[in-house]
């Protein structure tokens, strides 16, 4: 009972910050010379990451196991790495490009969680004997880790695509000013003044993409090699291809296609977003499609998984 009413408070507390942290940060877009505010948030997005850790901690200690075994414990554990993805840029004194990426994607999964959908599996339940193994905290982990970096690095690709798509359709943008008599000049210079940062931000975008999707290829080739482990272990075979073990093959090939592309000097980096972009639909498949279709020998992984 007691470590229930701490998931619960953890629960709740989290989530209201993060709501409150989103509601700074969109004011903080209209009103950016509240520098103060920005702070706050920064602020909030740590409390936020230490109670969600609270939160799994508490609920790993009660039952016995790391909380990977379904949907909500998945969700959760999402939330938490985007917490951590969020504070990468902290670690070599950047400023936060990721806080408009992972700010919502941590509210949105968080929130996910947390709704009517998932109330039954909010209790801790007996893990199935499938998945009473040693290799659950290796594999889940590793594939819970690269689903939020390559979800991130495809959502800073997706803003790449997007500005850059607007720089080539409002090359010459119509700059109104109140005096009219300004001449050519001052036109000229500002017209490249904001070339010159949204340029700067595209190569920015650009960069922490490549970086973040790099990890979690990392992340899901190691995740893909235990599971597989795990699957001979198991079931006697290190693949199948079950629907989630195929889906998990394409969303690798697709994110190396993407590195390949992206190191390719040949190619603009809109090329390697575009393949980004396909992959974040990608990965939402991989982890939630065949989940919900019932199908294949992960088909667990959406319900209570409690035991007979």
């Amino acid at each position: 009972m007691i470590f229930f009413t701490l998931e619960h408070i953890f629960t709740h507390i989290s989530f209201s910050i993060i709501s409150i942290v989103i509601t700074i940060y969109l004011i903080t877009l209209l009103a950016r010379e509240i520098g103060g505010l920005a702070n706050s948030s920064e602020k909030g997005m740590l409390v936020t990451f230490f109670c969600i850790t609270g939160l799994l901690v508490t609920r790993w200690i009660f039952s016995g196991h790391l909380p990977l075994s379904d949907l909500y414990e998945s969700l959760m554990f999402l939330s938490w790495s985007l917490s951590i993805i969020h504070r990468i840029p902290y670690f070599r004194n950047h400023k936060n490009t990721l806080s408009a990426i992972t700010t919502p994607s941590v509210i949105f999964t968080q929130g996910f969680a947390t709704s009517g959908l998932l109330t039954e599996m909010h209790q801790s339940a007996i893990l199935v004997p499938a998945l009473q193994s040693q290799w659950l905290m290796m594999h889940v982990s590793m594939m819970i880790l690269s689903y939020a970096a390559l979800l991130c690095g495809s959502l800073l690709s997706i803003a790449l695509l997007v500005i850059t798509f607007r720089e080539n359709r409002q090359t010459f943008p119509k700059i109104q000013f109140v005096n009219q008599r300004i001449n050519f000049l001052q036109k000229t210079y500002c017209l490249s003044f904001i070339n010159y940062h949204r340029h700067q931000l595209i190569q920015q975008l650009d960069c922490w993409s490549y970086r973040i999707i790099s990890l979690g290829f990392i992340f899901l080739t190691t995740g893909i090699l235990s599971g597989a482990v795990w699957a001979n272990e198991a079931w006697g075979s290190y693949w199948s291809w079950d629907p989630k073990e195929t889906w998990a093959f394409i969303t690798w090939t697709i994110f190396a296609i993407y590195l390949h592309t992206r190191t390719n000097k040949n190619l603009q980096s809109t090329n390697s977003a575009i393949v980004a972009s396909i992959g974040f639909l990608i990965i939402w498949i991989c982890y939630f499609g065949v989940n919900l279709l019932g199908v294949g020998l992960h088909s667990y992984g959406s319900f209570p998984l409690t035991s007979n």
